[in-house]
């Protein structure tokens, strides 16, 4: 079948269909159509008579390699069965199977699956006689990640360690052991695990000039997709299959490298010309999933990179409303002013086709609570719905203790922390409780350790119960600590950031049982589903959303330390990879693009809030690029230019007039209430329903006729 190429590829795209012989790098800019690319490559060169078994094609997912080898069997009418490939390692345990015998290996080659994997960890670990005991010690799939990373990065595992789980450094030297002892169970045994792969078959090519020779001349041409998130060893893979000469295409953005935490490492695209010499680059620039003005902001973000391919992405979408900074007051109330804005996108758009992306996880929690409390329906991709979370699960079981003593499912939760009680002993003691049998409480305190420090804590609850909920939960984050880095060594810091968030989400709250209610508003259906649902709001973090597009798309917290992260402040290369990441996020966005920055963070310790410094990329945008909308203090949204509606609703009133000492106002936070007093200068007393008396200054304050 002819292929027509000119009527069905862009000026850019044609050239790199068509390159003939030699090395190419094709720079994809994002929605620049890099996938039908690839697909009419592959149908232009079986077409133009390169018999299929000559095509080495490599992807990073099996799904990715069939659906381009289906497109491209459309394309041209008939099957490209023989084109070899698929994943790198999937190549790589081909060959070795086939091969490997020069290297010792059988011929029915077995990989360790990660379970058998970690379990020999387990056995190593046993055998050496390591951390007995040690609850805090690195679990088996924890110590088998860290490994991983340190053979994908080559890097040495204190390296590792030190960088991105400095709370294990204490055990560097037990982790070399267990991972001596690992290696050498699997030169006895004659086994490799999934890692091994890679380098098995770098060994094996650098060896047998022979195979490598043969193995080039079988495929003479190589064609490899996203080659950005290519890590050390496949880059060499490449090269040694290919030759500096040879017929390899690789195709990625260098802009959208953002997996280094898996191994990737963006100088393999970047130094792509420099491995092959005679390289043709071609540039894909031309969007066909943004509009203009969302791609102009995304260019600006590349602007500022160090290293990188110099692109400009360009639609033919030129009309569309520019992006637009959406400035809350705080990260207090950022939940609430994504929510409207969800809200009125919700009339042009499904909510299946809106998406809040973030930098991490646990950023989204706000809003996570107020969508539960909206009813609005959603699902989170990239970290745990905050409800779900274990570690959110076992404060909130004592917070129901405070509210209700006699709250059985929270009182198993609460005991299950207490080393040494088991069900019925846990079904016991609350039978006392309820009993009010404390001499038989305390008796049992005497037998078990721990227990009287968690009994402890349920009376402090009880008689505590009216407290602020926030110092509730301050309280109970002091008595669990200790046992959250036991209960969760591998991870505890991370943990720590969440129920951070959940003490800045109380302090909103006067009353613990409307807390409470608002944390259970979960709908029990949804809790640990996990499958992809039809036309619900989106959350997901942007690691997660690379490759994704929604028609509108806001991002979370763009202020220092979350957006880009605090780590990658201090380092140069995490700064590169946060601006990638950046980028990556707006480029999700076809027709509507929300950046939210908080003017403010709340600082619990300093007990205000204190100015958010802007992330640095966003400084950098120029004039006239993003429309920017200010939180005022009535919950409205409006232009910074706007100064008389904004001195109407934020300037102080002046103390020689007469100052309302009745009637109604409304607050950001908590709602309507009844003003009781003025306190001169400018501050009024008011009763909140659910929140009780605050004491408010009045440029906070919308005033309301009485009645």
């Amino acid at each position: 079948m002819q292929l027509d190429l000119e009527n069905n590829l862009n000026p850019a795209q044609l050239e790199a269909v068509t390159h003939a012989q030699g090395p190419l790098l094709v720079i994809a800019g994002a929605g620049s159509g890099k996938t039908r690319t690839v697909v009419y490559r592959l149908a232009h060169l079986v077409g133009q008579g390169e018999p299929p078994e000559s095509i080495l094609l490599l992807t990073f997912t099996r799904k990715a390699a069939q659906e381009m080898l289906n497109r491209a069997s459309h394309l041209l009418g008939q099957g490209l069965h023989g084109v070899s490939g698929g994943t790198f390692h999937s190549y790589a345990y081909s060959m070795l199977r086939r091969y490997g015998q020069a290297l010792g290996l059988r011929p029915d080659l077995t990989i360790l699956d990660r379970g058998d994997a970690e379990d020999i960890l387990a056995q190593v670990r046993e055998a050496e006689g390591i951390a007995k005991g040690d609850r805090s010690f690195p679990k088996k799939g924890t110590v088998m990640s860290l490994i991983s990373k340190s053979r994908n990065k080559e890097l040495d595992l204190e390296h590792i360690i030190s960088k991105d789980s400095s709370h294990f450094l204490p055990y560097v030297q037990d982790l070399r052991t267990i991972l001596q002892g690992y290696e050498q169970f699997k030169l006895d045994y004659g086994l490799v695990d999934y890692d091994d792969l890679l380098f098995l078959f770098e060994r094996l090519l650098k060896e047998r000039t022979d195979l490598r020779d043969f193995l080039a001349q079988r495929s003479s041409h190589i064609m490899v997709d996203e080659y950005q998130d290519t890590n050390l060893v496949q880059g060499r893979l490449v090269k040694l299959l290919a030759g500096e000469e040879g017929n390899v295409m690789a195709v990625g953005d260098d802009a959208q490298s953002i997996y280094s935490f898996r191994g990737a490492t963006v100088s393999n695209i970047l130094e792509f010309s420099t491995s092959f010499p005679r390289t043709k680059v071609v540039k894909l620039e031309q969007n066909y999933r943004s509009t203009q003005p969302i791609l102009s902001l995304s260019n600006q973000i590349l602007a500022g990179a160090k290293e990188k391919y110099e692109k400009r992405l360009f639609s033919r979408h030129e009309e569309g409303g520019l992006p637009q900074l959406l400035r809350p007051l705080s990260d207090q109330s950022q939940a609430a002013v994504v929510m409207n804005t969800i809200m009125d996108l919700s009339r042009r758009y499904d909510l299946g086709d809106i998406a809040v992306l973030f930098r991490a996880g646990f950023q989204s929690y706000p809003l996570e609570l107020a969508l539960a409390k909206s009813g609005l329906d959603f699902q989170k991709f990239g970290g745990m719905r905050f409800t779900e979370a274990a570690h959110i699960k076992d404060v909130v079981a004592h917070l129901r203790l405070g509210a209700n003593p006699t709250d059985l499912p929270a009182w198993q939760r609460a005991m299950s922390l207490v080393s040494g009680v088991g069900p019925k002993t846990c079904r016991r003691l609350y039978d006392y409780l309820v009993d009010q049998n404390f001499q038989a409480l305390n008796k049992a305190c005497g037998s078990k350790p721990g227990l009287q420090e968690a009994l402890d804590m349920v009376n402090w609850l009880r008689e505590h119960r009216s407290d602020p909920p926030q110092d509730i939960v301050d309280k109970i984050r002091e008595y669990y600590g200790p046992k959250l880095k036991e209960r969760f060594p591998d991870d505890y810091p991370k943990r720590e950031n969440g129920l951070e968030q959940l003490s800045q989400i109380a302090s909103g709250y006067s009353d613990l049982e409307l807390f409470l209610s608002d944390l259970s508003l979960e709908n029990p259906e949804q809790l640990g589903r996990r499958q992809v649902k039809e036309n619900v709001l989106t959350l997901s973090t942007v690691h997660s959303a690379k490759g994704l597009e929604w028609s509108a798309v806001i991002v979370l917290d763009l202020v220092e330390d979350r957006f880009p992260s605090k780590h990658a402040l201090m380092d140069m290369e995490g700064m590169e990879e946060e601006r990638r990441l950046f980028y990556v996020a707006c480029t999700r966005a076809k027709e509507y693009l929300g950046l939210s920055m908080p003017e403010s963070l709340f600082n619990r310790f300093q007990g205000r809030s204190e100015p958010a410094r802007p992330s640095p990329f966003v400084q950098e945008f120029t004039a006239g690029s993003y429309e920017e909308l200010r939180e005022n203090y009535t919950g409205g949204m409006i232009p910074p230019g706007d100064k008389k509606q904004r001195q109407e609703q934020t300037q102080p009133q002046e103390s020689g007039e007469p100052q309302p000492v009745s009637g109604h106002c409304r607050h950001k936070v908590f709602g309507q209430g009844k003003v009781l007093s003025f306190i001169p200068p400018n501050k009024y007393k008011v009763n909140f329903p659910g929140f009780g008396l605050k004491v408010i200054i009045g440029d906070y304050l919308q005033f309301e006729e009485a009645g």
